[in-house]
């Protein structure tokens, strides 16, 4: 671990320094949610409400943090969640974040905006690979996509299911930011504020989301969502089309953005191999409710039939036993590390994930519970305050 990490004591520290490294409009994309967000913010306050009920005189001198993932032993109960566009906030951030993910031993889900490329993070970053794919108007694109994740060897495509059209992100129109840029005289100032990461960009290029060169995208308006993908969802995607990507795929097959128990029901029968419980991180439908909460609906009605995992708003290694109790199988970690890669790069990147590792332990330490299996309702309280 870097010293120049050390001083970091928890993931509010990393994103506060990449606060103050990046122009404003850059942070906010990344920071950010939809409208008002409402949900971006009760995504952190649902873990704030559980309370733990520690259990007493237990031997928790050794800690076991390891797990299972789909499928596979994991050193942790994790895996890293698909953020796109990390390279605008440090370059080459996707690769940091990947490589952060394999000496963590844990998956590392590479997004289709990414400025990284398929190929790229499974040459420089190999470990357990899943690749996340947005559902492209493209058909054929997208199916190339497809193709591309399965010839480079990742083990696991996740198709991410909550975005038929792009949120409103009222943070990215008020700053003029935009994928590609868009150049303003606001947002031009604005990056010329922070000249350590503006020289970069001027003199070595603004980075490309690789796994969408050629991809044509037309919108040209304010209006448009501040990816040049956002433009390009399939709204009608539908049950009959996921089950195309499931006969098409043959590895596992994870969906992403479920929060509805009728709708993870439908989807054991289909075959998938994993659900994530998210809201896309509040990135989307402002007022959806938080993935927390969400999550005992859906692991009860899955029955343990297929692992569920939960995303969104995890900031602190507590809330990963927090998931657990509630019925995760694991968490998905996405803020939090993109948080350390554009604070402090492959470095930073490790940084988050050893204080969420540390936390975790502590945490299981002080709730009486010596390994991940241990963790149950029985660890919480009921009630709030």
């Amino acid at each position: 671990m870097s010293s120049s990490t050390d001083h970091f004591y928890s993931i509010e520290d990393l994103r506060q320094h990449a606060k103050k490294r990046l122009p404003k409009a850059v942070f906010d994309f990344f920071d950010g949610g939809a409208e008002d967000e409402i949900t971006l913010q009760r995504n952190m306050l649902a873990f704030q409400e559980k309370r733990f009920i520690p259990k007493i005189l237990n031997n928790v001198s050794i800690i076991d943090l390891s797990s299972t993932v789909l499928g596979k032993p994991s050193h942790l109960p994790c895996a890293i969640a698909p953020t796109g566009a990390v390279g605008f906030g440090w370059r080459e951030g996707d690769i940091a974040i990947a490589r952060a993910a394999t000496s963590a031993g844990i998956p590392y889900c590479l997004s289709t905006t990414a400025t990284a490329s398929i190929e790229e993070i499974a040459n420089h970053a190999p470990g357990r690979l899943w690749f996340q794919a947005y559902v492209l108007k493209d058909q054929d694109y997208f199916r190339k996509l497809i193709q591309r994740a399965q010839d480079a060897e990742y083990e696991a495509l996740m198709i991410t299911v909550d975005l038929p059209v792009g949120g409103k992100r009222e943070r990215d129109l008020r700053n003029d930011f935009k994928i590609p840029f868009h150049f303003t005289l606001k947002n031009t100032l604005d990056f010329a504020s922070k000249p350590r990461w503006a020289l970069p960009m001027l003199f070595n290029g603004v980075p490309e989301l690789k796994n969408l060169s050629g991809l044509t995208n037309a919108s040209t308006t304010n209006e448009s969502l501040a990816s040049s993908v956002g433009n390009n969802y399939d709204p009608s995607f539908d049950w009959d089309r996921l089950q195309a990507v499931r006969d098409l795929w043959p590895r596992k097959l994870i969906v992403k953005g479920v929060l509805n128990h009728e709708d993870a029901l439908r989807l054991v029968k289909m075959g998938i191999d994993a659900i994530v419980v998210s809201n896309h991180g509040g990135r989307q439908l402002d007022g959806a409710m938080a993935s927390l909460d969400a999550l005992p609906t859906i692991v009860a009605a899955v029955n343990q039939a297929i692992p569920v995992y939960l995303d969104g708003g995890i900031r602190r290694g507590s809330d990963i036993v927090k998931a657990i109790a509630l019925g995760a199988q694991g968490v998905l970690i996405g803020r939090a590390t993109l948080y350390g890669a554009i604070a402090a790069g492959e470095p930073g990147a490790k940084r988050a994930l050893a204080i969420l590792q540390s936390e975790l332990m502590r945490t299981m330490q002080l709730c009486g519970v010596a390994t991940v299996s241990e963790i149950n309702p029985s660890s919480l309280s009921q009630s709030t305050f």
